[in-house]
């Protein structure tokens, strides 16, 4: 097993010195953008040893315009007579897409025969077609943002182009932060699902309901670290790496603390003063943007109960208010599909963006 390297350092290595050559000697005038986006652990910089059992390696995606796109069995040709078998101790050649396992490819070590390389051929439309759900990026509407996959614009926004004749590049950049006004739907819309349960991580331990305490306690949990990610200005990403990427957040250490604190605490004492008190500082961070009048919020009790809370609803309406003159006004503060851990199948496929849409538009 060769010593592992970074998949973004490897791919680029291998687009630089290996691919580019072979463009320029057999497509000289070939008008073209390369590149690494899209799927993968490697885009995002999260990728290991475990993560180059399948479709990782070197690769990259070759975008070309459409009167261009009949060069792709004749560049494919070119590639699979002159690449190498293996580069940086890493296989070039993959499988087939395996159709038992969502088409995915796997390296294999050849040594004669032709190269099948893990390079993706498209224009820039049809691959945002493919991937997003659309290619027509220029007038989104709030329901087209609140449609996407979170972690699909996140792998857009970590593109890194090699050679950009197309400017891919420039095309993207409308998907590097939500809109203003998405934005607060967001945030008011984790402040209220948040409220809705703010009494229960004590209240489900005081009838008896220790595994319902602790399952109120990590909802809460997340939804302050998806505020934290929306006050960030930063896409959060699926599951799998979303405690990864939120440990890099610029936040405060106090934050994460009380996060974990909460997540692992041993009694209920620990866990409601330390998920109350992530409250407290999510709320801080909050006031330190100015987004809304200052909430100042205070540990309390929760109307005379031993229960404590800091009153997120307040949080909630005053964001709330900030939508009412913006096309998401008056809708359900639900938001995206993408926040409900186990939506992939739904968030994820851009097939089923038009009823997804359909939950954020008005009468």
């Amino acid at each position: 097993m060769p010593e592992f390297i970074k998949g973004r350092d490897l791919c680029r290595d291998f687009y630089f010195e290996i691919a580019e050559p072979i463009l320029k000697a057999h497509f000289p005038s070939l008008k073209y953008s390369a590149g690494l986006l899209g799927y993968g652990s490697d885009i995002l910089g999260y990728d290991d040893a475990t993560s180059t059992d399948h479709m990782w390696g070197p690769r990259f995606y070759l975008f070309v315009e459409n009167e261009n796109l009949a060069l792709k069995e004749k560049i494919f040709e070119v590639f699979s007579h002159t690449l190498p078998y293996t580069y940086k101790g890493y296989s070039v050649h993959f499988s087939e897409p395996d159709p038992n396992d969502n088409g995915v490819q796997h390296a294999e070590i050849i040594t004669e025969g032709p190269v099948n390389p893990l390079i993706f051929f498209y224009t820039p439309n049809d691959y945002l077609r493919e991937y997003l759900g659309t290619s027509e990026l220029s007038a989104l509407s709030a329901a087209d943002w609140l449609s996407f996959s979170e972690h699909r614009l996140l792998a857009l926004t970590k593109a890194e182009f090699y050679k950009d004749d197309l400017h891919f590049a420039e095309k993207l950049e409308v998907l590097k932060e939500y809109p203003y006004d998405v934005w607060l739907y967001l945030a008011a819309s984790n402040w209220s699902l948040l409220a809705e349960e703010q009494a229960f991580v004590k209240r489900c331990y005081d009838v008896g309901d220790e595994a319902g305490s602790i399952l109120v306690c990590a909802r809460i949990a997340e939804r302050l670290m998806r505020l934290c990610f929306l006050y960030c200005r930063q896409y959060a990403p699926y599951s799998k790496w979303f405690g990864t990427a939120f440990s890099r957040l610029p936040i405060s250490d106090e934050i994460r603390s009380a996060i974990h604190g909460a997540l692992t605490a041993r009694d209920i004492k620990e866990r409601e003063n330390s998920i109350v008190l992530a409250q407290k500082l999510v709320a801080d961070l909050h006031d330190s943007l100015n987004v809304t009048e200052p909430i100042h919020a205070e540990i309390q009790s929760y109307f005379g109960r031993d229960i404590k809370v800091i009153f997120a609803d307040n949080i909630a309406g005053l964001l709330e208010e900030k939508l009412s003159d913006t096309p998401l006004r008056g809708l359900p503060l639900i938001g995206s599909l993408s926040e409900v851990a186990d939506f992939t199948v739904l968030s994820d496929d851009p097939n089923h963006r038009t009823r997804v849409k359909s939950l954020y538009k008005t009468e």
